[in-house]
């Protein structure tokens, strides 16, 4: 199992594509937005054009990672990215990171994305645990995690300054014993209730 076949992952509201030099630009103007500043990296980050283009032209020849390019289904526009990262084929897990620009929010695109991307990692590339940090202030994506399956295992205190505060530092992970029960749907497993 390696990371080197970068697939398209679709689903009913988004599709999960290989990336290319060309979406440097709108990658761009995402990294810029102030909510994804806050909730991802130090601001202060240099992200030329040039540098931003080599990184993202690059991404589908990375054997050990996968970057996919997160677009809306319905317009093909690109509205933010899903990474699954720090491969460790001996322990058969990796990192999973997800960022979306504001036209990506408020629709359950991130939310599917994440299904897509996780589910391809246990169903497809056989993983065994899925792990993931995330600033405690950041409500929204922790939300998005439970939801899929992510179960929070311990927290860094005040572990990072943000905007002149500590912040803490969330972990959580899923494994694939977890997955095979709820395939990204915690809570709805098990049989409905018959009716008389």
């Amino acid at each position: 199992m390696n990371f080197s076949v970068k697939p398209v992952l679709t689903g009913e509201k988004t599709v999960l594509r290989p990336f290319t030099e060309a979406d440097a630009e709108v990658i761009g103007e995402i990294l810029r937005d102030p909510e994804v500043i806050r909730c991802t990296f130090e601001p202060g980050t240099e992200l030329t054009p040039e540098r931003l283009r080599s990184w993202y032209g690059s991404r589908a020849d990375q054997p050990d990672r996968l970057d996919l390019a997160v677009t809306d289904r319905a317009t093909g526009e690109l509205v933010g990215e899903v990474v699954l990262y720090e491969w460790n084929p001996r322990a058969r897990s990796c990192t999973f990171r997800t960022l979306l620009g504001p036209r990506g929010r408020g629709r359950g695109l991130g939310t599917e994305a994440t299904r897509l991307i996780v589910g391809h990692g246990f169903e497809r590339l056989g993983l065994h645990r899925i792990a993931l940090e995330l600033y405690g202030h950041n409500h929204r994506a922790r939300r998005v995690y439970e939801k899929v399956g992510f179960v929070v295992e311990g927290v860094r205190r005040e572990a990072a300054l943000r905007d002149g505060r500590w912040v803490d530092e969330v972990l959580m992970a899923v494994l694939d014993r977890e997955w095979a029960v709820h395939r990204g749907h915690p809570g709805t497993t098990g049989s409905a209730p018959r009716r008389p």
